[in-house]
């Protein structure tokens, strides 16, 4: 009788753990947490001790004291700091379900594609430690595609590329499966990276990380653009030691992510060569869609297109394609049951 209750009183929730953010989906809310996946913790004899996270953890990167650090735990996709997932997780569940300890929610969470036993057990102990009631694993592409409404349960191929914070998935995906499906472990931290190093080998200035995110955002292409756009960027003169201020513009920044966006190219059209006639036909009339938060650097788009042939879309709303895919799935039992890890 209590058990039924609590499972009554209980919120469903989906997760796209990401690398560089955490997206919790509530089942007949959507989206109620958008944030960084940053950490702050503060080390000392007696272990380690949460001091922030999310975007107040965010705030402190670069610019903690000796005693506090400020890190990214997840890496690549996958858990690289199980104790600061767990505090993660922990802390965006209350924030989406409230503090109760009665309240246990079913948790669905996003995973790259080909992700280990061990990787897939750290990340059900860390939703479990985090007071989830069931936890459900989903491959991000999958999610993405449902997210996406890409009909995935009917017999013709959708192919879906996910550009993450610190992967790309590139999967084809028919009849409520992945037939085929590459993951690469490049995504929008890479290219931020990419950034850091050619500002500081030109300019002989050293950025951080989210100065070179809003470089990317505001004048990061893939390929050439009609206008080029300059953006003025703070940093430090490795020569000098002191401040300064440098310009850079679009035709610097696309040079500058040539390599990673050509790693991404590169994934996309191997899927394309590995998957099978009758699907690839399929994707040559509905063409390949992309998601996450690298589907909105600039003329992405276009440049898979130029480089495939295909019609390539931009979901509605890539940022959220994921998350909004396992909301989906929680709310059809059956979609779960097929879709899900086991």
């Amino acid at each position: 009788m209590l058990d039924s209750l609590f499972s009554f009183l209980a919120t469903d929730i989906a997760v796209d753990l990401g690398t560089s953010n955490t997206l919790v989906v509530v089942k007949g809310k959507g989206v109620v947490i958008n944030e960084p996946s940053v950490v702050a913790v503060s080390r000392g004899s007696s272990g380690m001790k949460v001091v922030a996270v999310g975007r107040e953890a965010k705030d402190m990167l670069g610019r903690t004291p000796g005693t506090i650090q400020a890190i990214r735990p997840m890496r690549e996709g996958v858990i690289a700091e199980f104790e600061a997932v767990s505090e993660m997780l922990r802390y965006f569940i209350r924030k989406a379900v409230g503090r109760s300890p009665l309240i246990r929610p079913r948790v669905i969470v996003a995973v790259p594609v080909g992700i280990t036993e061990v990787e897939k057990r750290a990340v059900r102990e860390a939703a479990e430690t985090a007071n989830a009631r069931e936890v459900h694993l989903i491959e991000e592409p999958m999610a993405a595609a449902i997210g996406a409404g890409l009909p995935i349960t009917e017999p013709q191929g959708s192919m879906i590329v996910d550009v993450g914070g610190g992967t790309t998935e590139a999967a084809v995906i028919s009849l409520g499966g992945i037939v085929y499906s590459r993951s690469l472990r490049v995504g929008g931290e890479r290219m931020d990276e990419a950034i850091i190093s050619h500002i500081k080998r030109k300019h002989s200035v050293l950025i951080g990380d989210r100065t070179a995110e809003q470089v990317k955002m505001q004048v990061g292409s893939a390929c050439a653009l009609t206008d080029v756009l300059v953006m003025e960027v703070k940093g430090r003169d490795l020569i000098a030691g002191v401040p300064r201020t440098v310009e850079v513009n679009s035709d610097d920044i696309r040079e500058a992510l040539s390599e990673p966006i050509n790693l991404i190219i590169d994934t996309v059209r191997t899927a394309l060569e590995r998957t099978p006639p009758e699907l690839a036909s399929d994707i040559v009339d509905r063409g390949i869609w992309l998601t996450g938060g690298g589907a909105l650097l600039k003329n992405l788009d276009t440049l898979i297109h130029n480089e495939t042939g295909l019609p390539v879309h931009i979901a509605n709303d890539p940022l959220v394609s994921v998350a909004m895919g396992g909301g989906k799935a929680l709310e059809q039992i059956e979609l779960l049951s097929r879709v899900a890890l086991h």
